[in-house]
């Protein structure tokens, strides 16, 4: 079965074929993605107006280079699946439209599937894949989330942040210290220069028995301690500040990571989404799982940012488990605000 994934939550159009046979794990046969980082560059942010329009641009090209890629054609498509949500509205609306025009054209099935659920099952494309149950720790822009994860559609919410997600503290800290738009693959490389210690900044909710999150506490620390530095802040002081946030953000990752794998008695670990990508993180939360005996486990590196690869995943896997049943081409709906659990 050939399943084409369409990704356009947000600032990303993502495109790409998976298919599976029987029990196998599904593989990923093409992808294609196009960032807008670029464009939103000048702005400091997202702007949804022009995200949605740059989308309706490039979803048809990257499909056509897909299944290019593929050596596949339009006829061989069994399933169209595309982001139903959360996401940007307007995006949402996009990928959603092409995708069951396309469905409706070819006489097939679609599927709207939980951007999160994307990323959370995206390590089953890696060379080394996980197998339930295990606990997620899933970091994608404004979400922090720990879930408990039984199998396909089988998600319970451990924990989840009050506040900012992980990925908006890191973003938010990075404006602070002029380093632009998208703040945190800056401020992490800028952090390789700098001093982790430089800077006492609070670690919040790390003490508390729960499995929740707060970073909003941390933006506001690093706005006071940049506020009393003499201005400009000098290249050192920038890289011990961003060096000083991330390890405040991975303290707290980890030790809420580790947390949940003993409340759960679970040993194995899955992490997901953009901020997975963070090198320090990834190592330390790779030493710590060793000591207590436990495996974690990431999707590659190409796969942390949204893509339709992880869509695609989704679906065929919703598919094989015979959690959901596609619905015929013809009306649809996108969901901005959408809770995983749920889906």
């Amino acid at each position: 079965m050939n399943v084409l994934g369409i990704e356009s939550s947000c600032d990303e159009t993502g495109v790409a074929l998976v298919s599976f046979e029987g029990d196998a794990l599904p593989r990923l046969r093409a992808q294609a993605l196009h960032s807008q980082v670029d464009m939103h560059q000048a702005y400091g942010g997202v702007v949804p107006e022009l995200a949605s329009r740059d989308h309706i641009r490039r979803v048809l090209p990257l499909t056509r280079q897909v299944l290019a890629e593929a050596g596949a054609g339009l006829p061989d498509i069994d399933l169209v699946a595309y982001t139903r949500g959360p996401g940007l509205a307007g995006a949402l609306l996009v990928g959603a439209g092409v995708a069951v025009s396309l469905a409706a054209a070819l006489g097939r099935p679609t599927l709207g599937v939980h951007h999160l659920e994307g990323h959370l099952l995206s390590p089953f494309l890696s060379a080394d894949p996980p197998q339930f149950p295990f606990v997620a720790l899933l970091v994608s822009g404004g979400h922090t989330q720990l879930m408990r994860v039984d199998g396909v559609a089988q998600y319970s919410l451990l924990g989840e942040t009050v506040d900012d997600a992980a990925g908006e503290a890191f973003d938010k800290s990075a404006k602070l210290l002029g380093l632009g738009y998208p703040g945190g693959p800056a401020l992490s490389k800028l952090a390789q220069q700098g001093r982790d210690g430089a800077f006492d900044l609070p670690r919040p909710l790390l003490h508390k028995p729960n499995l929740d999150f707060s970073f909003a506490g941390l933006k506001t620390a690093v706005a006071v301690r940049v506020g009393r530095l003499p201005s400009p802040l000098d290249e050192s002081q920038r890289a011990d500040m961003a060096a000083s946030v991330q390890a405040a953000i991975v303290d707290v990752l980890c030790a809420k990571s580790l947390r949940a794998l003993q409340a759960t008695g679970l040993k194995r670990l899955v992490v997901a989404g953009g901020v997975g990508a963070n090198l320090p993180l990834r190592e330390r939360l790779g030493r710590e799982c060793e000591r207590i005996g436990a495996r974690v486990h990431y999707p590659e590196l190409a796969l942390c940012t949204d893509n339709g690869a992880m869509i695609a995943l989704a679906a065929a896997l919703r598919v094989q488990h015979g959690v959901t049943t596609p619905s015929s081409a013809g009306a649809f709906d996108v969901r901005p605000r959408w809770d995983l659990a749920l889906a």
